[in-house]
């Protein structure tokens, strides 16, 4: 299910850091200072933070909402939904972006877990949802065209996709 950051999924969720860390990915997250629960709950604060329009935020940064997909205290991803669309988020990143970790692809996780955050995005008046992912993501491609995307003209190396969320 899709869950706001929670401390319930701590030691999975580093875990699972881990595996990203192995791909070279998330990187500006240290796993052994999130191991501490005092900055694993200040991480939790700054995605619950970074919600609210008034949270500073670095130039170019939108508002989003972050979700955690979790099967009870196992953390499998996160997906974000950005509020709105700056120029260069409408051209290359789109309003959901979403994350499974390693050892948990290819068993659906991401297809579920973009169907599930649609109705979120309906409620924060995104209709229809501005989805991407590289050309030469196959699997991500599949995901996005199961819950409904539409192709868009793509930009190179991206490929675009709106997907109706009501």
């Amino acid at each position: 299910m899709l869950v706001a950051p929670t401390p319930t999924v701590h030691r999975s969720f580093i875990a699972a850091l881990r595996e990203f860390h192995e791909e070279h990915r998330n990187e500006e997250l240290d796993a052994d200072s999130l191991t501490r629960a005092d900055r694993f709950t200040k991480y939790l604060q700054s995605l619950h933070d970074d919600e609210r329009h008034d949270t500073p935020r670095p130039r170019g940064w939108v508002p989003g909402t972050t979700f955690w997909y979790v099967d009870g205290d196992e953390y499998l991803g996160t997906l974000q939904i950005r509020h709105y669309l700056t120029r260069h988020l409408r051209r290359v990143g789109g309003h959901i972006g979403y994350e499974v970790r390693p050892s948990a692809r290819r068993q659906g996780h991401a297809t579920r877990m973009l169907a599930l955050s649609l109705p979120h995005a309906k409620r924060l008046g995104i209709d229809p949802a501005l989805v991407t992912c590289d050309a030469t993501n196959i699997a991500s491609r599949k995901v996005i065209e199961a819950n409904g995307g539409r192709p868009d003209t793509p930009i190179p190396p991206k490929l675009r996709y709106w997907i109706p969320t009501s």
